[in-house]
């Protein structure tokens, strides 16, 4: 095999790799969120704490993921599109890596959110977890698949995700006005969304690196509205 040959193709398997790393990592981010979710509304302190536990796994791989970049441009010095993409994973690790630290502060909060039939605005967070999941799990396929348009329809939606995350807070500040002794445990609850809301906001973070590793180009400024400050 002639040697450019080889070169490129241990080029095409590191890159390869470091695909798998980051397509791993997501994988147990977005099952974190949707687990702390349920966690939190079964009040199930062991699954929470093994959310919490496993984060440290999202963590190694991260580590992982910065090794193998920086190996891949210090061997290969990767041009263009390719240094583009090995810089783009390794920011989307850390990006990947903060999901996943949201889905342990959303864990750590369901010991102190007991009384669930006393807070009926608890039923929303799930319909607004699965939007934000769905966008990571997206984003990360756009990742894989290199493709710039998914990417562009990824960010399209993270206005859903603040619209979402506007209700349900001044749902949740109507509540603890209304209903005084419940105040500590929505305030968990407000916390939490915030959380999701900016699971949403690193899909786009995501979605937008990599629109410029295909395309070498920025994505266009979005309008992201108003978010109130929890």
């Amino acid at each position: 095999m002639p040697l450019n040959d080889h070169t490129v193709k241990a080029f095409d398997e590191d890159i390869g790799q470091l695909r798998g790393l980051i397509a791993q990592m997501g994988g147990l981010a977005e099952h974190a969120i949707a687990a702390a979710m349920e966690a939190l509304r079964r009040h199930d302190l062991e699954s929470a704490r093994e959310i919490v536990a496993g984060d440290k796994r999202i963590d190694a791989l991260q580590i992982e993921v910065e090794q193998l970049a920086v190996r891949i441009i210090a061997l290969r010095a990767p041009l263009a599109d390719d240094l583009r993409e090995v810089v783009a994973a390794l920011k989307i690790a850390g990006v990947v890596e903060r999901i996943g630290d949201y889905a342990k502060n959303i864990a750590k909060r369901v010991p102190m959110i007991e009384s669930h039939g006393e807070i009926e605005p608890l039923s929303v967070l799930p319909a607004m977890s699965a939007l934000a999941v769905q966008m990571v799990h997206d984003a990360l396929d756009a990742f894989a698949a290199r493709d710039a348009t998914a990417a562009v329809e990824v960010c399209d939606r993270d206005r859903q995700v603040d619209d979402f995350y506007n209700s349900l807070f001044r749902v949740l500040v109507t509540h603890m006005m209304e209903n005084p002794k419940t105040i500590g445990q929505v305030a968990q609850l407000l916390f939490i969304a915030k959380n999701l809301e900016r699971v949403g906001d690193h899909a786009t973070n995501i979605a937008e690196m990599i629109y410029f590793a295909a395309t070498g180009t920025h994505m266009a400024e979005r309008d992201r509205g108003d978010i109130p400050t929890s």
